[in-house]
């Protein structure tokens, strides 16, 4: 017979146990308030979609039960399996899904369960918007990959790199004498539109978008106006590294790195910019968590972006740094190389596929891109863009989207990022039938039976 004694101390374990939202039965520790979202959690992915698609916990219900199978393009269904041959490949959004398996491969390291209460006020208890543990985390992945230097850097977050790059603006644009003329913003075609659209949708007195960099070589001294150069390396349409074209103390660099991971690009050196702007939806392939991070060694443009963003969205949602966090940790596994090696063997394969197709033609031709020293793999690699930056090489092909949309794909148009409408961005990123539904399309059109 228990003794009283021992009686109260188990009865008190088991109080103490249950308001830390455990119980322990024997020697077995088994979850309480967790088992049911567990549980949740891993029905709804069971749901079978053949492989074409996926079902979610936020996903769409039928008659109020149970989330159905949200299809991948080109593929209906209650489970995903009809594939409609007629369909157009999706080649032109950047979603990247090719990361996908593997994250399906680290199910268990990679999942994150959140408290009803968790984080519930506006800040962390150092009265910061900024995870600490994860600005560690993102110096340690910077340091482990080699691709960029953070050591005495401010690290600050954004609503991915989207919302980085207008804070970004803002703080350049904020010592110029609005008064002389606004800081002109530039860029060299091809590039990405945002950075034109964003700047002329926030009108500015500040600040105003002035188009490609050609037209101000030789001329940054003019009336002492601020220039602020947008510089993407790899860039966003034709993967090539770039380097600013400006020179002069009133020329300001914003350099986008979204793409700088091994997956995408060989890594000749760390970058060491002024200002550096990542995101995670590149490097884990997470573009939904919307979260990105910026690298600034002007402690005053530092505070001038956090100040920025204080007022625009008082930081990021706690959940997405968590989810950033957990992701992190599973890429920093190990020698940290898994989702590196996964991703280049993907992309590599993916270009090479499409370059076989496109030799074959005489009418469509892909940028060139050469194999190059990487010091992460330490070797030479071979090329693994994440777009092909397709060109129509007749002259009377001046709509080259128009020429693919007549084989079923679709594609982004060359004046999308201010280059000649003979071109034409693919996303090679996105899931394995979004790619298999495009080269298929592609080998129709180049042989003539599309």
């Amino acid at each position: 017979m228990m003794s009283p004694i021992y009686l109260a101390f188990t009865i008190t374990t088991i109080i103490s146990l249950s308001s830390s939202n455990w119980f322990v039965y024997g020697t077995e520790w088994k979850p309480s308030w967790s088992a049911g979202a567990a549980e949740e959690a891993e029905a709804v992915a069971a749901i079978p979609c053949s492989g074409h698609g996926r079902a979610y916990l936020d996903g769409l219900v039928l008659s109020g039960h149970e989330p159905i199978c949200e299809c991948n393009p080109c593929y209906s269904g209650s489970d995903c399996s009809n594939f409609s041959s007629i369909c157009s490949a999706n080649a032109g959004s950047g979603d990247p899904y090719f990361l996908e398996p593997f994250w399906m491969r680290h199910a268990a390291s990679s999942a994150v369960l959140v408290s009803g209460w968790h984080r519930m006020g506006y800040t962390y208890s150092d009265g910061s918007y900024i995870s600490q543990l994860l600005v560690d985390h993102i110096k340690k992945l910077h340091k482990m990959v080699g691709n960029a230097i953070t050591d005495e850097r401010y690290i600050i977050f954004g609503g991915g790199s989207t919302q980085l790059l207008n804070a970004a603006v803002y703080a350049f644009s904020s010592n110029n004498n609005s008064s002389v003329s606004p800081a002109k913003v530039v860029a060299t075609a091809p590039y990405y539109p945002v950075y034109r659209t964003q700047t002329d949708l926030f009108n500015s007195r500040d600040y105003r978008y002035e188009g490609d960099t050609s037209l101000w070589k030789n001329k940054t001294d003019i009336n002492g106006t601020t220039f602020i150069e947008f510089v993407t390396s790899p860039n966003n349409p034709d993967g090539k590294l770039t380097k600013a074209v400006l020179e002069g103390n009133n020329v300001k660099t914003i350099n986008d790195r979204a793409y700088y991971w091994p997956h995408f690009t060989p890594l000749p050196s760390p970058a060491d910019d002024d200002l550096m702007l990542f995101t995670i939806s590149k490097l884990t392939g997470h573009a939904g968590t919307r979260f990105g991070w910026g690298i600034i060694k002007d402690k005053g443009v530092y505070e001038k972006m956090l100040t920025y963003l204080d007022l625009n969205t008082m930081g990021i949602s706690r959940e997405a740094q968590l989810r950033a966090l957990k992701l992190l940790n599973v890429v920093l596994e190990g020698d940290g190389k898994q989702i590196f090696q996964f991703g280049y063997s993907t992309m590599r394969n993916r270009w090479t596929r499409l370059n076989q197709i496109i030799s074959k033609s005489k009418r469509f031709s892909l940028q060139k891109l050469s194999p190059q020293y990487c010091t992460f793999f330490k070797r030479v690699r071979d090329p693994s863009p994440a777009y092909a930056w397709l060109k129509c090489e007749r002259e009377e092909d001046k709509n080259c989207s128009k020429i693919l949309e007549g084989g079923g794909i679709n594609g982004r148009g060359g004046s999308m990022y201010s280059a000649d409408d003979h071109y034409v961005r693919l996303s090679l990123i996105r899931s394995q039938d979004d790619f298999d539904i495009l080269v298929n399309k592609l080998t129709l059109l180049v042989t003539g039976k599309g």
